[in-house]
Formats: structure tokens, sequence, C-alpha cells
């Protein structure tokens, strides 16, 4: 799909670039950020994960079946300073799974990108991190946040913080196997009445973990409530290594607000899934410039037609096919027509087809807005 000419009323049309990276003509949304001044003192900054220094401190949540190499592409390109891979089974891995193995994929353009690996015994975890080490990228991510019921009943995910002890011997095991820096994504505690995020962090900090991020909620809470931000910054206040806030960041307001409690860069997740120029607008807002507006209905359009270019060229046409179906879900929030584009996606039945009616949707919505 070609990218037209704006009517002179719209924003800046997304174009492809080399590697087909996505950035807007004006500028609103550069495909890289200059590693900010150590001397200004703001709320944006250089974020250090042991040596690795990324150009700023927002983050992209590893979030699974999401998080693949495309769509961290397209979220450093709108200026995500960090990605993370989606979870992978630190025992699959180990294992020597094909499918692990392809989802571990990580490109140049991306960095720093991190592979997160879950599971619940420190030797498999340990050895999951060496052999994904070979695939260089800047850091390995444990999961001890997950609270999904699946994860959990394996006694990984959010089910470690219930062991204080495990927790330390696989943070440990993994520094200890890995060349390189370790961090660790947590939940606040099991549930209301055995929150033990302090010991969590003291626990990591002290086995060697370089980057703590912590949820903002229970395992119990699964996505429900507020997330606390309160006790984030008071774990930052506590340690002396990065702690990154993480939960109900869905504007720059948001992001700010987290900021301002002390935490060395927030991480944001699902709000980024249909809106990942929200990185773009954090990024603005935070150095005083002008927010730029949310892409016109028919840039998104080409947005998402370009991202499912990237799936299937990524995951092949059967698997890309079906991951963006999910992705449609997200990114034709909405657009006017949303229901109806959406089962149309839904239902197209090969790329040809989809590839038709996304030019169709195109083109209509440059009318309506013409």
């Amino acid at each position: 799909m070609s990218v037209r000419a704006p009517h002179p009323n719209t924003p800046p049309p997304f174009q492809r670039g080399v590697g087909g990276d996505f950035r807007g003509t004006g500028g609103d949304f550069p495909p890289s950020q200059p590693i900010l001044p150590a001397t200004v003192m703001t709320l944006l900054r250089p974020l250090h994960i042991g040596p690795v220094v990324a150009p700023n401190n927002l983050l992209l949540a590893p979030l699974a079946g999401i998080t693949s190499l495309p769509f961290r592409r397209m979220a450093k390109r709108f200026g995500a300073g960090v990605v993370v891979s989606e979870m992978l089974s630190a025992n699959a891995t180990v294992q020597g799974s094909i499918k692990t193995h392809a989802m571990a994929a990580i490109a140049d353009d991306e960095r720093p990108v991190g592979i997160q690996l879950a599971g619940s015994d420190p030797e498999m975890l340990a050895e999951a991190a060496r052999i994904h080490a070979d695939l260089n990228p800047d850091f390995i991510d444990i999961n001890m946040g997950c609270p999904v019921k699946k994860v959990v009943k394996g006694l990984a995910g959010s089910a470690l913080l219930r062991d204080e002890l495990l927790v330390g011997r696989i943070c440990a095991a993994t520094v200890k196997a890995s060349p390189l820096p370790v961090t660790l994504k947590v939940r606040l505690g099991w549930d209301e009445a055995s929150i033990n995020i302090h010991r969590i962090a003291r626990i990591a900090e002290e086995s060697g973990i370089a980057m703590l991020t912590v949820h903002g909620r229970t395992r119990a809470q699964m996505f429900s409530g507020r997330a606390n931000w309160q006790i984030i910054g008071e774990v930052a206040a506590a340690r002396s290594i990065p702690v990154i806030g993480n939960g109900d960041v869905a504007s720059p307001e948001d992001a700010e607000a987290l900021l301002k409690t002390g935490v060395a860069g927030v991480m944001i997740g699902r709000a980024a899934l249909g809106r990942p120029w929200l990185f773009g607008q954090i990024l603005a807002h935070l150095q005083g410039q002008p927010v730029p507006a949310d892409p016109t209905p028919a840039q998104r359009v080409e947005l998402m037609a370009r991202l499912f270019d990237d799936l299937k060229i990524h995951h092949g046409e059967r698997i890309g096919l079906m991951l963006a179906r999910k992705f449609a879900a997200w990114l034709t929030h909405g657009l006017p027509g949303s229901g109806a584009l959406r089962q149309a996606i839904h239902h197209a039945p090969d790329w040809a087809s989809l590839t038709a009616l996304l030019e169709e949707a195109r083109d209509r919505l440059e009318g309506e807005t013409a």
C-alpha cells in the first residue's frame, strides 16, 4: 500500500523508512531518540541497565503473544527507549523448542532490547539465560509478575512471590549464569494481605538484579482496580537500582505523574496496543513540546497495514494472518465504522483479501476527512 499526500488540514503522514520503520514527515515521532545529556534534570532521562544505556526511560512492556519483533519495532520507531520480548518459557528454551527460539528473534534497530524468561527452577532459568545470551539481546528479564492462571499453576510468574527464598535463588542463579544484565518484573505481592514488594526488591538488589520493574497491583487484582503508584515510589526511594513503574499509564500526564513518584522510568503495556504513537506523545510532553495529535483514521489504517505486512514477513502467512486479526481488535478501536472493519478483517480468508479491504478502508476514511 502506498502512502498518499495528506489533506492540507491533516497531520503529516507516516512514511515507511529504511528497514520498514515508521516516521512522521514532520518529525512528530522520531525513529530514534538521541541520548539526553545526563546533566539535564528532567523527568525524561537516559536509563542505565547495568552497562546498557537506553536513550530514554520509556519502556514497552513484555506482553505474551503481542511483543514479537514487528510490534516492538513499531513501538521503537514511535519513541520507546527500551523494548522487551514476549514471555518465553525457560523450560522450552532448554529443551530446544524451535518455536521458542523463533520467538526470541531480535533486530539491531530495536536496541536496547531484552528477552523475558519465565519459569520456577533456578537451574533451568540460569541455563535458559545462557542460551538466550548467545542471541545477543541487551539484557535478560525474569518474569515474576504474570497473573495468568496457566502460568501461576506452573508455579511461575506471580506465583513465585509467595516463596521469597525461591525468588532469591532464581535471581542469584540467573545473574551468575548470564553474561548480560539481568532484570526482574514483579507485582506488589500475591494479594492485599501479603504485599511483600519491599522484601522482594531488597532480595532482587542483593542478588545482583540490574533493574526492577514493579506493576502496581497484586496478583489477586489481575488488572482490576487502580495500580498503586505510591508503593512503587516508596520502593524506588528505598533501592539503589533503577525501579521502573508499571500500570495504568495511558496518557502523557499519567507518565509524568508516575515519574514524579521518583521511579527511574515508566513501562507501558496495554495502552500502547492500540496507540503505539503514545510513546512519541509522552516524549513531546516531557520535553515541553506540543503533543502531536493522534494519526488520522486513514493514517491509522496505513500503519495497521504496514504492521500486518511485517507480521506476515516475520511470522509467515498463516500465523501472520492470525496475529493481524488479533491486532485489529486494538488498532481499529475508535475508528469510524470500526466494528464492520474488525469483522471484515476477522473473516478475511487470505492476505490478498486483507490488503484489498484495508486499501478500501483507507480510501474511504481519506474521503471522509478531505
